[in-house]
Order: C-alpha cells, then structure tokens, then sequence
C-alpha cells in the first residue's frame, strides 16, 4: 500500500448508492484547478456516462458541504467565496476515465493509485459482507441449539449474545477521518509542503 492510498480512500464516498469521488479531490490529487479538471471533462463529455459521472444535486451538495467540504475547497481563486455550482461525483470508472482526458505522468500515477484504493475498498466491503453473514448463521445456529437443551441456561445464552453484540461491533468499519473546516491562508498550505 503506497502512502496515497489513506488518503484517497477517505476521499471515496458513498452517494447514489455508489462510491464515488468529488471533482475538487480528484483535481488536488493530481495537482489541478478544480476548474481545469471540470473543462478538460466538459470538452469531452462522450466519455463520461451517466453510470461514469454525474452532478450533485442541491440537496446532496448541501448535504457533503456540511458534513466535510468547505466552501473554498473547489480549487476557485482565493477570496471568491467557493464555488457556484455542484460539484461532479466521478464512479471508479469515471476516474479511470479521467486517466484518457489528463494525460499528464502524474495524472496517471494518481489514477493507478486511485484504482488501486477503489479495488482495496471493493475488498474490504465484500469481506465485511461474509463475516456479517457467517456471525448470523452462527447466532441461529446458537438459538437454535438453546431451544433444544432445556439445560442451556440463560445466563449463557445472554454471555454468547453478548460476544455476538461485541463482534458485530467491532467488524464495523470506523468513520473516515474529518477533514479540517475553516480557511486555510496560502502561507498555511505552502508550510505543510
């Protein structure tokens, strides 16, 4: 796993049933103006699907701005307040999309990295999903064992509910990490270079 990948995934987000990426995330990843990323996709919008690119509503808009982005994050020139329109959701396949429209080496080193990550995330969910459906089994089996032994006692069917609750717990993914709101002057982001 390269040092990317962190943080690219807590870039992935969930929308519209699909994990998708945000215009302005994918352009500070490979080094761009928001704006110039969103051009060089509007000149060759043939490539760029429904299923592979689409634009937040306002509600959705709404809904990302106040969970984690704020309103100058969009890669606008400083002090114009943000931008004015909805962002783009990219799909995996949008993003690698994207590698055909920004040719640069350093767009397709990101664009390897980001497929990587959506692979990783893939991953992680399907294995979530079979712990999740092999616990339950195992709790019906366990019920179902207790129902038929009278000298089951209740105290331990509480205890093994109890690993069950615990388990369940702790296959559930943590929340991504927030990223900071507020401004950020040009002298802050130059120091963290």
């Amino acid at each position: 796993m390269t040092a990317l990948q962190p943080l690219i995934g807590s870039r992935i987000l969930t929308l519209r049933e699909q994990r998708v990426m945000i215009d302005a995330d994918l352009a500070e990843l490979y080094g761009v103006a928001t704006k110039v990323l969103v051009q060089a996709v509007k000149r060759n919008l043939s490539r760029f699907p429904d299923d592979f690119m689409f634009q937040l509503s306002a509600e959705e808009f709404a809904a990302l701005r106040s969970q984690s982005v704020t309103s100058n994050a969009s890669g606008q020139a400083p002090g114009r307040g943000g931008r004015r329109t909805a962002p783009y959701a990219f799909t995996e396949q949008g993003v690698a999309m994207l590698s055909s429209v920004l040719g640069s080496p350093r767009a397709i080193a990101v664009n390897i990295e980001i497929m990587r990550t959506f692979v990783r995330v893939r991953q992680l969910a399907a294995t979530h999903g079979d712990l999740a459906q092999r616990l339950a089994e195992l709790e019906d089996k366990t019920e179902a064992l207790a129902m038929n032994h009278d000298t089951f006692s209740r105290n331990t069917r509480a205890q093994l509910k109890q690993v069950f609750d615990a388990l369940r717990e702790l296959m559930t993914p943590p929340d991504p990490p927030k990223r900071p709101i507020g401004f950020v002057t040009p002298e802050d982001k130059a120091t963290k270079r």
